[in-house]
This record gives C-alpha cells, sequence and structure tokens, in this order.
C-alpha cells in the first residue's frame, strides 16, 4: 500500500494471534496522502491467516506435498466517517466495483452499512458508510520463494486501493466541522 503512496494510519494497527485456535491476524488501516486524523475517507484491511493455512504452509516449508494449498482470509473496507447527517449510499456504490480482481480469486462486495453515533441531540447525528470486500488468496509456492514476486503480485491490490479512494474523495458527501478543543 506504501509503494501506491498511501499513508498507513499506525493508530488503527492490531496484530493479534488466537492463543486457543492458533489463528494470526493482522489490521491495518490507510488513507489518501495528506488526510486528517482520524481519516474521514480510509481503506481497512485485514488478513487473516488460520492454523489449517499455517499447517499447509509448514508442510511446504519442510519439503513435504500440503494437503491443501495455503491461503490467507482478506477484508477490505472502504470508510467514509464524520458524516453530517445519513448519507445515501449510491454514489458510494456506484464507485465501487462488484468486486476485486487483483488476488487471484475476486474479493465479493458486501452491502453498505451506515453507522450513526449521537453525539449531541441538538446537532444529529455522526454517521459513517462502510462496503467491505472479503475474500481469500491462495499463496502460491513461487511467491513464498521470492520476496520480490510476493511484493509484485501484491502491488496491483495498493494501486486498486488508491484509484477507488480518491474515486471516493471525489464524492460529494457533507462532513461535519471539525471540534477545535
Amino acid at each position: 500500500m506504501e509503494a501506491a503512496l498511501l499513508q498507513r494510519q499506525a493508530v488503527e494497527e492490531r496484530f493479534q494471534v488466537d492463543v486457543f485456535l492458533g489463528d494470526v491476524s493482522f489490521e491495518t488501516s490507510y488513507s489518501l496522502p495528506g488526510e486528517e486524523r482520524p481519516a474521514r475517507i480510509r481503506v481497512d484491511t485485514s488478513l487473516d491467516w488460520p492454523t489449517w493455512s499455517q499447517t499447509a504452509y509448514r508442510s511446504w516449508a519442510i519439503g513435504e506435498e500440503p494437503d491443501e494449498v495455503p491461503e490467507v482470509l482478506v477484508e477490505i473496507a472502504f470508510r467514509v466517517q464524520g458524516l453530517n447527517g445519513v448519507p445515501g449510499v449510491e454514489p458510494l456504490l456506484s464507485v465501487l466495483p462488484a468486486h476485486l480482481d487483483v488476488l487471484g480469486e475476486p474479493l465479493l462486495r458486501g452491502p453498505a452499512t451506515i453507522e450513526q453515533v449521537l453525539i449531541d441531540s441538538r446537532e444529529g447525528p455522526e454517521c459513517a458508510v462502510e462496503v467491505s470486500y472479503e475474500g481469500s488468496c491462495q499463496i502460491d509456492e513461487s511467491l513464498l520463494d521470492d520476496h520480490e514476486a510476493l511484493n509484485a503480485a501484491l502491488a496491483p491490490l495498493g494501486r486498486e486501493v488508491a484509484s477507488l479512494l480518491v474515486r471516493i474523495a471525489d464524492l460529494p458527501f457533507s462532513f461535519r466541522l471539525n471540534d477545535p478543543t
């Protein structure tokens, strides 16, 4: 994502290991350069490496033929927040494709979610809208051998996400004014 000139929102970063099941997950957020903090328009990425996939990777790493091809579960959520009132979702859905075809298997778009937070009843709700994509990415053995090949395989995802963030930023959303205090 950094190669696509996106700015990481490190405050939102999480690395988790499920001590009972062994699943590993990593979550982070990116925005266009120059966005305020918290970013009004951002993308949240979540990568989950389930235990069964780790086992398949270990089999491959020690020279055995794994029963299944290792894969990583991927979720990418585009979020627009700090909105003044409940937004229409049609403009956002019009710039987001039905699926992202940048990691081999398509990541499928889910429905839009609208979040409302009532901060001050006199001002109305502060809202956010989010659209996420979910799918999995099989890990090819050739990518595991070569770090540069892995970077090259993931580069289209960064470019596509950056392009979509620019399109979302061009939409006529009405944002709340920042509180100077």
